[in-house]
């Protein structure tokens, strides 16, 4: 079909909608109708591709597993060319798509506006979805410490504003920034199968704005993406059900312990990345950054291939093990090599999030500590979704979305007190190390860096540049 049929054919369904809807006399609910089809619409796109894309992340981890015992020296070829093309995808077609995806939403919802248009794109758009999916993929494949949840936020929010804009001129508008909160929320929920944590996510971490403003879109979203996920994955946990059964009087406790140590060492972990991207925003030339890139691929093959495995990927199988084997406690220097292989993938510039990552160096920490008392199966699992919670919540400063996700992957609401302490308490003591999360430093740096970009017409001509130095105090 070419592309003058396509946009007759667009154009004709168009027609066809408007006289559809100009027939319905009730004026209330035709309105409301046409405010929320927008939003089932983009849910059950997310759904789609969020499926899609969980299918081919765990593709490419279990590549990497193939070629590790395949051979093992084969990961000093395969991890830097990963690592490398990963970079320059972000680098050559959209550097907006690099990271997370959670500061880019963030930052998206900050500054939209009508005269903001052109830099909303460089954050959101089809393009950004091409490039964070590739990028990620081969960050993936090559062993990157990254998850996949983060892009998939700042997938759906693209989707969402992209069927924003298609919208014909006699639709109802709505408002930029409650479509682009709406789709992190379904995406939220969608990656991780977790419907309330997407809701909580959107209300603690996204929205200024008063919730019932749009609390029925957001809803109708969560459901719509989460279902249609549900559709084709069926009703799965991300976790599973780990057995927490009669618990010790004083295990919170070893909760408040577990969170201090987490929360401290997850604010810590986001401290030593803002201090790396400042330290390579220095860099001058393109080959440094292909220099550091390289450099980091290949301390993460050394690791794999002469320490523990377990530094590449997700951490997804860490956790299972801790939480469901017979070897409950991992070994002391696991949290660090789940802290390390972050740092090293998230900084290396290409597209990945940080979500996994941060609850699989959480349960190890769990684990660790609970070996020094020597506990029991139900109190070291406690305190293994308790450490989750603590590291999540020093990377990111949301408690209650970190409690209420892990509540969700496991199905555990007997310790859901527990889970609300332990995320309280850790975000406590991040602000001993930074006062603000790292999504919320590189929201700004972000937000900079387009107006910057956009004086000097920069975002005009498409020439991309490394990122800006980022500031002490964002």
């Amino acid at each position: 079909m070419s592309y003058s049929l396509l946009k007759a054919s667009i154009h004709t369904l168009r027609n066809h909608l408007k006289r559809a809807f100009d027939r319905i006399k009730n004026e209330k609910l035709k309105y409301n109708m046409l405010q929320a089809i927008p939003f089932w619409i983009a849910s059950i796109i997310t759904g789609l591709i969020a499926v899609v894309y969980t299918k081919l992340f765990l593709l490419a981890e279990e590549l990497t597993k193939y070629v590790y015992h395949q051979s093992v020296w084969l990961l000093f070829l395969v991890t830097p060319v990963c690592f490398l093309l990963a970079w320059w995808l972000v680098i050559r077609f959209a550097r907006y798509s690099g990271g997370s995806g959670i500061p880019q939403v963030m930052a998206a919802i900050s500054i939209s506006s009508p005269v903001t248009n052109r830099r909303v794109n460089q954050l959101l758009s089809l393009k950004v979805i091409a490039v964070k999916v590739a990028s990620s993929l081969i960050l993936a494949m090559g062993g990157g410490a990254i998850g996949r949840e983060g892009p998939t936020i700042q997938i759906a929010a693209s989707i969402f504003r992209r069927i924003n804009q298609a919208l014909p001129e006699w639709w109802p508008k709505v408002a930029k920034s409650n479509m682009i909160i709406t789709g992190a929320a379904a995406g939220l929920a969608a990656a991780f199968n977790t419907p309330l944590g997407g809701i909580v996510f959107a209300i603690e971490e996204l929205t200024k704005t008063h919730f019932s403003f749009f609390k029925t879109a957001i809803f109708s979203s969560v459901i719509i993406a989460g279902l249609t996920a549900q559709g084709i994955l069926g009703p799965y946990l991300y976790l599973g059900y780990p057995k927490i059964g009669k618990l010790s009087g004083l295990i919170f406790l070893g909760v408040v312990l577990v969170a201090v140590i987490a929360g401290l060492l997850g604010s810590g972990m986001s401290k030593v990345i803002l201090l790396v991207l400042r330290w390579k925003a220095r860099f001058k030339f393109n080959f440094h950054h292909i220099l550091y890139v390289g450099c980091c691929a290949v301390v993460m093959a050394t690791i794999a291939v002469f320490l523990d495995y377990s530094v590449l990927g997700s951490g997804k199988d860490l956790m299972g093990e801790v939480l469901f084997s017979q070897h409950k406690y991992a070994v002391w220097y696991a949290p660090l090599l789940r802290i390390l292989g972050p740092v090293l993938s998230f900084t290396s510039g290409a597209a990945g999030g940080i979500f996994a990552p941060a609850l699989s160096a959480g349960a190890g920490i769990g684990s660790v500590v609970s070996s020094w008392f020597d506990l029991s199966e139900t109190n070291t699992n406690l305190l293994i979704l308790s450490g989750m919670v603590g590291f999540l919540t020093g990377v990111t400063r949301s408690p209650f979305t970190s409690a209420i996700l892990v509540l969700e992957m496991t199905d555990r609401h007997n310790v859901i007190f527990h889970l609300i302490l332990a995320g309280m308490v850790a975000s406590l003591v991040s602000v001993l190390i930074d006062k603000h999360s790292l999504y919320d430093h590189l929201k700004v740096q972000y937000m900079k860096d387009l107006e910057l970009e956009e004086e000097r017409g920069v975002l005009k001509t498409g020439i991309p540049k490394e990122m800006k130095t980022i500031p002490e105090n964002s």
